[in-house]
């Protein structure tokens, strides 16, 4: 299990799993032995009962033990509950990622449905959902040191990157790319690092779960539609805190943030309800003021969704819905809005608010 450093993996471990033997690789003593000697990690093993539970927090830390892992699931059918913030050393590492032993899943923030009746949309677009954050008293001050805890156990610490000065430059930048395509040489200029540097940083991003990079669509037949993949961080608060805008959301602030939070909710729900095959946006080539900012597809069939952070809904909202009717298989179009009526437009065009498309996805409504 997969997810960003305080989203609650290690609680939902100690809740489902209450009498698992738990091993935490940010024990620093712990890890110092293993990595001096995995051998001492099989011999924990061997003591186990066979069939038992045993949890291995933050794993990536010495992806070695996926060997031992694997010889005794083999050997004594023990059960293992491996969580990670980073899969970036789990694939470079080419270790044994015990294809076919094994389920990936991945835990995101928290969503509409999980919070409920404590769901505030303007806090969750300027704290975010992260459950660390949104728990503790003061969430600004917890924001700024998620952001420190982030360069010094996750960078710092696993040695990600050589140049650290230049990847603290590279970061607020890369946050000001949030639901925009990225521009890998505007990112390298405006850093100072080059622009191979700049593609490194973007990969561990993604690799420590921080960012998710949505392509273009591409049609069949002929490339219609810009090829540039749109950058997105995973947690509203986390944009801004590594921006260092933590005050009130500002009105510049409120549409990419409110986009990206309609993405974590397709994201969340997905990987359960089976959402789509794939995810994309569209932008067609010979209209570049038109786009759709979400295109999901399953099969031969599509439904777009555009997000906007208006509180009322305008005609205006709908213009890339309506030229996306004519791509064949487009069987839904959907506008989500920070409003509170439910609308039809133009037919069939449906206007649902986000708590409205929050039930959809959670009860697997989304396709018609």
């Amino acid at each position: 299990m997969l997810g960003v450093r305080g989203v609650g993996k290690s609680t939902w471990a100690a809740q489902v799993l209450p009498d698992a033997h738990r091993i935490d690789l940010l024990d620093e003593r712990r890890h110092h032995d293993y990595l001096g000697d995995a051998g001492m990690f099989a011999g924990e093993l061997a003591a186990l009962a066979p069939g038992s539970w045993v949890i291995v927090d933050e794993v990536q830390r010495i992806p070695s033990l996926l060997n031992e892992v694997h010889r005794f699931i083999e050997s004594r059918r023990l059960k293992f509950a491996l969580l990670g913030s980073s899969a970036r050393k789990l694939k470079a590492a080419g270790t044994n990622l015990l294809a076919g032993r094994a389920l990936r899943k991945h835990m995101h923030p928290l969503t509409v449905a999980e919070l409920d009746a404590d769901f505030d949309l303007g806090l969750a677009l300027r704290h975010g959902t992260i459950p660390l954050v949104w728990a503790a008293e003061e969430r600004d001050a917890a924001l700024e040191a998620y952001v420190q805890l982030y360069l010094r156990e996750e960078i710092r610490a696993e040695a990600l990157v050589r140049n650290l000065p230049g990847f603290v430059r590279f970061l607020p930048i890369a946050a000001l790319f949030h639901g925009q395509a990225i521009s890998v040489s505007g990112i390298a200029r405006d850093a100072g690092v080059a622009r191979m540097t700049v593609d490194g940083y973007l990969e561990i991003l993604e690799d420590t779960l921080l960012v998710y990079r949505l392509p273009g669509y591409e049609a069949k037949l002929r490339v219609r539609e810009r090829r540039h993949p749109k950058l997105y961080w995973a947690d509203p608060g986390l944009v801004r805190a590594v921006k260092r805008q933590l005050g009130p959301v500002s009105a510049e602030e409120t549409g990419p943030l409110f986009e990206g939070f309609a993405l974590h909710l397709l994201r969340a729900h997905a990987e359960e309800q089976k959402l789509f095959d794939e995810l994309t946006y569209w932008a067609p080539a010979q209209a570049m003021r038109t786009e759709v900012d979400f295109l999901l597809r399953r099969q031969r069939e599509f439904i777009a969704i555009e997000v906007k952070a208006s509180k009322r809904f305008e005609r205006s909202m709908v213009q890339g819905l309506r030229a996306i009717a004519e791509l064949p298989g487009v069987v839904r179009r959907i506008l989500v809005y920070a409003g509170e009526r439910s609308l039809r437009v133009d037919e069939d065009i449906e206007v649902w608010p986000i708590r409205r498309f929050s039930e959809a996805l959670a009860l697997g409504r989304l396709w018609p």
